[in-house]
């Protein structure tokens, strides 16, 4: 006060009431309890409604101010619960991308996943269900009806899968509740398969399944439109025709990383000459091929992780902190509680 008197300080004002400016504006005392009652009027009135950080300097730095003004007002509204409530996130998601371990051989690790809502056939189906290899890339379509899913359920896994490629190890799949359900764990225990669930609300946990999915409905699409009957009349060939297809990931066709050479079809019916292996040969090109699928996945998996963690952000939680679960996926009041048995 004694600098602001001598002048020593030009850009403070004392005026004739003891009041001292900064410039035009109140200079606030050193005092914790006025700057924080100030600091709720700005923010928590029904005048300002909770504005943010930057707006409620803007409109303080007009009438007030004191050192360290808008490093205060930037922590005062960090610590508002109903601000981080409400407001919208503008900030890159948190977390890098985690991808899952490159299983050692094909049909060991799968992944599943369901397309529902579909016109019910003749034969009254309305839904898919979508198994995917992790290694191979080759997929297994059923189609069901969603009311009978559990009576299918068993049988399409053991006649269809199990049948042909054995028990698998594990089970990558969301949270639906077809996968939750106590008769579908008493299964994958009878079967001794670990279930791994994706986290709520992150497709892409299980980004293979999705893609799939897409896939999937887009040819399905092509064939009603172009041979016209029921979607599951032509699922066999759909099936067929994604398993022969070129998939990048790996670098080849999914029958020819299961099988060592692309099966034979209308338009490559048959290995002639050098291209023709048979027995042994086969067998060792077929582990050649699944040790350069795994370098190929590697590499791909590495990829998406440089794609998906330049648009995220590191952030590292210690013991005791408090954060929130975002649950905005859910639109409506949400009642837990027991609905039943499956």
């Amino acid at each position: 006060m004694e600098e602001v008197k001598r002048g020593s300080k030009p850009d403070f004002v004392l005026s004739d009431d003891e009041i001292l400016r900064f410039g035009t504006r109140l200079c606030v005392p050193n005092d914790e309890d006025l700057r924080r009652e100030l600091l709720e009027e700005a923010h928590c009135s029904k005048f300002a409604i909770h504005p943010g950080g930057t707006k409620m300097y803007k409109d303080l730095r007009q009438n007030y101010w004191w050192s360290g003004m808008k490093r205060d007002i930037a922590q005062f509204v960090a610590q508002r619960l109903v601000c981080q409530q409400v407001k919208a996130e503008h900030q890159r998601p948190v977390g890098s991308l985690q991808p899952l371990a490159i299983p050692e051989w094909k049909w060991e690790h799968i992944t599943m996943d369901f397309v529902i809502g579909l016109p019910r056939t003749l034969g009254g189906n309305n839904a898919i269900w979508v198994i995917v290899d992790r290694v191979d890339k080759v997929c297994s379509l059923f189609a069901y009806e969603s009311q009978l899913f559990f009576r299918s359920f068993s049988f399409s896994l053991c006649e269809g899968d199990v049948r042909m490629h054995g028990v698998p190890v594990s089970i990558v799949s969301d949270r639906d509740p077809r996968f939750t359900s106590r008769f579908w764990h008493s299964l994958q225990k009878a079967l001794d398969t670990k279930l791994s669930f994706s986290t709520a609300f992150h497709p892409q946990t299980d980004g293979q399944s999705e893609r799939v999915i897409q896939v999937l409905e887009d040819l399905l699409r092509a064939c009603i439109l172009d041979l016209q009957g029921n979607w599951d009349d032509h699922l066999p060939l759909v099936e067929f025709a994604y398993n022969n297809s070129f998939q990048a990931s790996i670098g080849m066709t999914p029958f020819e990383a299961l099988y060592g050479r692309k099966c034979q079809s209308p338009i490559c019916w048959n290995d002639v000459g050098e291209r023709k292996l048979l027995g042994p040969e086969l067998v060792q090109l077929t582990v050649e091929k699944v040790a350069l699928i795994k370098e190929r996945l590697k590499a791909a998996q590495s990829r998406y992780k440089s794609y998906a963690d330049h648009r995220r952000r590191d952030l590292e939680f210690e013991v005791g902190d408090h954060v929130f679960l975002k649950v905005s996926p859910m639109k409506s009041v949400m009642r837990f509680g027991r609905k039943g048995k499956t």
